[in-house]
């Protein structure tokens, strides 16, 4: 690896742990200080969302240590990785935490760094870029427009016990929010498609799952809330993705840039001339 050129940069220190983000997958949209510390760490725990091209760029040497948690699938304990990463900084090491998107967008830093408090470790967050923004991103689909949403949620489809979380007030969602972004929400999308429309929603109102954001794999299935949970079983489509519900899955062919670079024709905006704002 060729000499970082921006020396000023903070380092990682022995016995110091940095949670940083790797961003959705494209390695390009890493961010500076998340790069020079894939070049510096002693040892990197990793999550299963992490591009393994992200990983090339640590340095000789360095070990990598694998703490992915997908559901439905075995998986480390949280807890488990949390104090492994106590014992790693204790024993002196440089230690980087790399976790797909943002480490504290559902992505447990927060938890984590908890504990390194707990136990008496330094540590360092460096953020990096949600999937829930830059995948939609690489699918031509923004999270906000100036004519559509002034407002937008994001929400996990599934909690600790991996059914769709009760302490959410799906109602007010529904009613309160013009564009809703789901993490893990493919499995649960049948229910949550349910209290969506329950609470207001209507059933023809366009949604997007993008899998594998960001990547050379990456796919989108655009369909409508009522008919969201068949098009996803017929698609045969899977996990990692990212739901997004609203009028902005609309703007796709207008703003499908990645799909433009391989030959794709882009349309004329949709929405020129509508004037609409804030439309549930």
């Amino acid at each position: 690896m060729t000499e970082f050129p921006f020396s000023d940069l903070p380092a990682i220190e022995p016995g110091h742990v940095w949670l940083a983000g790797a961003g959705p997958g494209d390695p390009g949209l890493l961010t500076l200080l998340a790069a020079k510390a894939l070049g510096e760490a002693d040892v990197i725990v990793h999550d299963a969302l992490v591009n393994e091209e992200c990983l090339k760029l640590a340095r000789p040497g360095a070990a990598l240590e694998y703490a992915g948690k997908r559901g439905g699938k075995p998986s480390a304990k949280q807890r488990d990785i949390s104090l492994r990463l106590v014992e790693l900084a204790k024993s002196g090491l440089k230690v980087l935490r790399l976790k797909g998107g943002d480490p504290f967008v559902f992505g447990r830093g927060g938890e984590e760094a908890l504990t390194l408090i707990e136990h008496g470790v330094p540590f360092r967050i460096v953020p990096g870029i949600t999937a829930g923004i830059g995948g939609l991103a690489y699918a031509g689909i923004p999270v906000t427009h100036r004519e559509i949403n002034h407002a937008v949620t994001f929400l996990t489809g599934h909690d600790s016990s991996g059914l769709v979380p009760d302490r959410i007030d799906w109602e007010a969602i529904a009613k309160g929010s013009p564009v809703i972004v789901m993490y893990m929400a493919m499995k649960h999308i049948g229910r949550i498609s349910e209290q969506l429309i329950a609470g207001g929603r209507s059933a023809s109102e366009p949604v997007a799952f993008v899998c594998d954001a960001a990547t050379a794999s990456q796919k989108v299935l655009e369909t409508t809330l009522g008919e969201a949970e068949r098009a996803v079983a017929a698609s045969g489509f899977e996990p990692p993705a990212i739901v997004v519900v609203g009028e902005v899955v609309r703007l796709r062919p207008s703003l499908d840039w990645l799909g433009a670079l391989s030959g794709r024709k882009l349309v004329a905006d949709p929405f020129a001339g509508d004037n609409r704002k804030d439309t549930a």
